[in-house]
């Protein structure tokens, strides 16, 4: 137990004093006394010494591994597409008034627009049926085709259906995708086929 004095004082060490703590100037008609001769701080001119202290030992490495430039003079300019950049303004303008217009634009349709356009052409069976209905959708026959020959609405084979029912009651039906074609076009060679019929 005992009192505060029977226990140890805790020690801090002591900073240590800068050399000038103390020191005293010297007075105006006194020399300086110096044990070691002072290096210039600035200078007006550039000696050996700056020249060294101003040069990156690292960055010069880099520089020397990276060896001489070689320019290819045969390279053609590129340009940022300035050009591009003024065809995707046109086209958005351009899309942008026939957002507006209350009249469809010729040969374009809205991706809902062209299932059903796709989906009626299936129940055609005349030539002329199908220019009516191209004509309704404001498109020429020769796109369109073009177009049904790579895009089509989705065709359930018949006869492909399959329901079952699983342990849980869950009932699911699966059937075949198939390309159907136009009744009147069946048989007959595809548009830019080289096929002979």
């Amino acid at each position: 137990m005992g009192g505060a004095s029977s226990k140890a004082t805790r020690q801090f060490p002591k900073p240590k004093k800068p050399l000038w703590a103390g020191a005293r100037t010297p007075s105006p008609g006194e020399a300086p006394q110096s044990a070691k001769p002072t290096l210039p701080r600035a200078s007006e001119t550039r000696n050996e010494d700056i020249e060294q202290d101003a040069k990156d030992p690292q960055f010069l490495a880099n520089l020397s591994r990276l060896g001489p430039v070689k320019v290819d003079h045969h390279m053609q300019t590129f340009r940022l597409g300035a050009d591009n950049t003024q065809h995707v303004l046109q086209t958005r303008l351009q899309s942008e008034a026939e957002a507006r217009s209350s009249h469809p634009t010729h040969n374009r349709l809205l991706a809902a627009s062209l299932q059903e356009l796709l989906e009626e052409r299936k129940s055609v069976t005349t030539q002329a049926e199908l220019e009516k209905l191209a004509k309704r959708y404001n498109v020429d026959v020769a796109k369109l085709e073009s177009v049904a020959q790579f895009v089509n609405s989705p065709s359930v084979l018949p006869g492909s259906v399959v329901r079952t029912v699983s342990d849980d009651g869950e009932e699911r039906i699966t059937m075949l995708a198939t390309w159907a074609d136009p009744q009147h076009l069946e048989g007959r060679p595809l548009v830019g086929s080289n096929t002979k019929s």
